[in-house]
């Protein structure tokens, strides 16, 4: 099973109070050309825009009966520990996922709503063909056009398919099928600028349901909220004949920051 988080790493983290928090960004502006000497200084009014994110609390606990472990004849406290682990982080991933296209509750106290737009999309859904170099490089431009400096990390995250769909279309071209080998086989985890992140928690399409929703976004397009981190206890239960419990829990959200810094690409299974 997948143990660590793959993408907590890959979004700007913050911690909040309280079950929900807002973040506020603001939107380029431009330079006024001086006309005269001793002029007045420019008034540049910089718009904010401002998103809500709301936070979940995620719980796992069993118990561990004295008996298991003189038959197992070992503690399996830790094992229990670490599967707790795993599954924590795999609700980080996706609590982020989900983050990547869904609504966005936007304005002063969160009334308005923000879909990610038909133009951060490669293409629509019910696609004929998997993940190809020309969506990636769709991506790439799509990013490109939107001004998105080029010094914020990119990353590119998709399942196990799709690598597979990459290495089936570049057979013909030997200088992308090198790079891809080499990212499949991990000597690598970089191709057309994308850092690539593989992983099987990626959503289908709702309607066309053999679509694998793909995402191209950068480091600070999605913001994790952490309102407790994830916190373990293993105590004694004396209402359970004295069981070991092992319980973990924590308390986070996620919010699209920026449209313009995530791109869907859907690609057929």
């Amino acid at each position: 099973q997948q143990l660590s988080s793959k993408l907590r790493s890959a979004c700007d983290e913050e911690s909040v109070r309280g079950k929900s928090a807002f973040f506020d960004s603001i939107n380029a502006t431009a330079a006024q050309l001086r006309v005269s000497r001793h002029g007045s200084t420019p008034q540049i009014d910089t718009e904010h825009s401002r998103r809500k994110v709301s936070l979940n609390t995620y719980e796992w606990g069993d118990l561990v009966d004295d008996a298991d472990k003189v038959r197992m004849l070992i503690d399996p406290t830790s094992v229990y520990s670490r599967n707790a682990a795993a599954a924590m982080n795999r609700s980080i991933d996706d609590t982020i996922i989900t983050a990547m296209n869904s609504d966005v509750s936007t304005g002063v106290s969160g009334g308005s709503t923000t879909s990610l737009p038909s133009s951060q999309k490669t293409a629509t859904s019910d696609q004929s063909d998997g993940l190809t170099v020309a969506k990636l490089r769709s991506a790439k431009y799509i990013l490109d056009n939107n001004d998105i400096d080029a010094s914020v990390k990119r990353y590119l995250l998709c399942g196990p398919k799709q690598i597979q769909d990459l290495l089936a279309v570049t057979e013909v071209t030997s200088s992308d099928y090198a790079v891809v080998k080499a990212l499949a086989t991990g000597t690598v985890d970089s191709f057309l600028g994308f850092n690539f992140i593989m992983s099987t928690r990626l959503n289908k399409d709702s309607t066309y349901t053999t679509d694998r929703l793909v995402f191209a976004f950068t480091e600070d397009a999605i913001k994790l909220a952490i309102g407790k981190d994830v916190t373990a206890k293993v105590s004694e239960r004396a209402d359970k004949s004295y069981s070991t419990q092992v319980y973990y829990a924590m308390d986070i959200g996620a919010v699209r920051m920026q449209e313009k810094a995530v791109v869907q690409i859907p690609c057929n299974e």
